[in-house]
């Protein structure tokens, strides 16, 4: 069923080419009667002229140009071009014959002079022809870039779509993973009925606060990064008591510095996972310089034997999320050995929260 707005846009197609039709007759009449003082015969000879003009640019935007140019189909374009050209030739040679029949009574000295010679005519046609026809054919370009750029954006927006799906994917590895660890340190202080264990329920509300709600956004402050790290490192260090060094070098040359949520933290909590005890001791070596182009983080542990064979959802989690966040503006260096694990992390700086 034909809607309302399907019926007027066909009439103002329809009305669109009876005037140009209209114009381009005018243009003939002028064109060939400027020798002429016979308008009438001048205009006639226009009229025969126009179903070829006409037919033959029909044949060229509708048919050649679409199916054919378009669809890189040239060895048929240019076919099909020829057969278009030899007709429309043949019959703009007939035009001249009923010029001469019709119009000057088969007398040859009466017809209009611009009538008599077929390439004038047929520059006036193929003009014609050729500026429809370059018309359509950058209409139909830039129908094309729209749809590219339609279709490249649908594409984009399903990637990001698929970026975002497995970012929230990392992010519920991550709470469950930092929960059980958390978790396991502060039933160690309930055992014991620490004293501490109500300060280490506080600052473990304040890390769950953030790991399970800050963590949504998709950049924060580097300082509240680092806020939660050292209530982290607080916890540990109840949990070690004296049995832990972590000296700390900090150097951030502006606060409104950011980052991805949770991406410093799990190193931090393998080098405490798989950091080994030496002489008493379990030293963690953590440096941080920030500034408006770039981050430097870096951590150095003393080694484990199970740290090759365990490494934990944090690492591979971090990694994955570093590709996704930070494609083509991250460097990342882990080096092992049988004494250290030390990992090296450089960011370009990107947007402000």
């Amino acid at each position: 069923m034909f809607t309302k707005p399907f019926i007027f846009k066909i009439i103002k197609q329809v009305l669109l080419h009876f005037i140009f039709w209209a114009l381009v007759l005018a243009f003939f009449t002028y064109f060939f009667g400027v020798s002429n003082k016979q308008y009438y015969d001048t205009f006639l000879f226009s009229c025969f002229l126009m179903p070829i003009t006409i037919s033959t640019t029909y044949v060229s935007i509708y048919k050649l140009i679409p199916d054919y140019l378009i669809t890189k189909k040239y060895w048929r374009f240019a076919l099909y071009t020829t057969y278009t050209l030899i007709i429309s030739a043949y019959l703009l040679t007939v035009s001249i014959f009923f010029s001469l029949i019709y119009i000057s009574n088969f007398d040859y000295a009466e017809m209009n002079p611009a009538t008599k010679n077929i390439i004038f005519i047929s520059t006036a046609v193929y003009l014609v022809v050729f500026l429809v026809s370059a018309f359509k054919l950058l209409k139909l370009n830039i129908i094309q870039i729209s749809k590219t750029k339609t279709l490249e954006s649908k594409i984009l927006d399903t990637q990001l779509k698929l970026k975002e799906q497995e970012l929230h994917y990392l992010k519920l590895q991550i709470h469950p993973h930092f929960l059980f660890n958390t978790l396991n340190t502060m039933y160690g202080f309930a055992l014991k009925k620490s004293d501490k264990t109500p300060e280490m329920v506080l600052k473990l509300a304040n890390l769950l606060d953030y790991v399970l709600y800050q963590t949504e956004k998709p950049l924060v402050l580097l300082s509240e990064e680092l806020e939660h790290i050292n209530d982290y490192i607080a916890l540990e260090k109840m949990r070690f008591n004296d049995a832990i060094s972590i000296p700390m070098t900090i150097d951030i040359t502006s606060h409104e510095i950011t980052i991805a949520p949770m991406l410093l933290l799990p190193f931090i909590e393998n080098s405490f996972k798989h950091g080994s005890i030496s002489n008493g001791t379990l030293t963690i070596d953590i440096n941080l310089k920030a500034n408006s182009d770039y981050i430097d983080f870096r951590i150095k542990n003393s080694n484990s034997e199970n740290i090759s064979k365990v490494p934990g959802i944090g690492l591979e989690n971090i990694k994955k999320r570093l590709e996704l966040l930070y494609p083509s503006q991250y460097e990342l260096h882990i080096a092992e050995t049988t004494a250290h694990f030390e990992v090296k992390l450089l960011l370009k700086n990107r947007s402000h929260v």
